[in-house]
C-alpha cells in the first residue's frame, strides 16, 4: 500500500492518503474576521481537500476542532457546523480550546475520514 501525499510542502502535506483512510492536517480560516466567516472558509478548504483526496464530509470519521475562545466561539463555530453536516452524517468530534498560529486565528479543524 502506497502513501498518497497532497499538497506537500517541506513542513507537512495538506492531506495524507492511506489504505483507504484520508487524514487532513489542521486548515485555518484565511480573511474572514468572525467565528461564522472563519468557520465557514476552514470548512470549504475540508470539503475542497476531501474531494482531492477521493472523499467528502459524508465519509468523516473523526473531527478535532481547535477554538481560540471556546467560551465565545463555541456556539457559532456549532451553529455552522451542525449546517454543513449532512443529516445522520456526524463524526466522532473533540472540541478543545488552544492558542493557535496566529492570534487573528479563532478556529483550526482537522478531520479523519474514509475514501469513496
Amino acid at each position: 500500500m502506497s502513501i498518497q501525499r497532497i499538497h506537500s510542502n517541506e513542513r507537512l502535506s495538506g492531506a495524507v492518503t492511506f489504505a483507504g483512510l484520508v487524514f487532513l492536517s489542521g486548515q485555518v480560516p484565511g480573511a474572514s474576521s468572525d467565528i461564522g466567516g472563519q468557520t465557514r472558509e476552514v470548512l470549504e478548504k475540508i470539503d475542497t481537500l476531501l474531494a482531492e483526496a477521493g472523499s467528502d464530509k459524508d465519509h468523516l470519521l473523526s473531527a478535532t476542532i481547535y477554538l481560540k475562545d471556546i467560551q465565545a466561539d463555541f456556539a457559532g463555530m456549532n451553529e455552522v457546523w451542525s449546517a454543513w453536516l449532512s443529516p445522520g452524517q456526524a463524526p466522532a468530534r473533540t472540541t478543545l480550546q488552544a492558542a493557535l498560529a496566529r492570534p487573528q486565528i479563532l478556529v483550526e479543524i482537522s478531520v479523519i475520514a474514509v475514501r469513496r
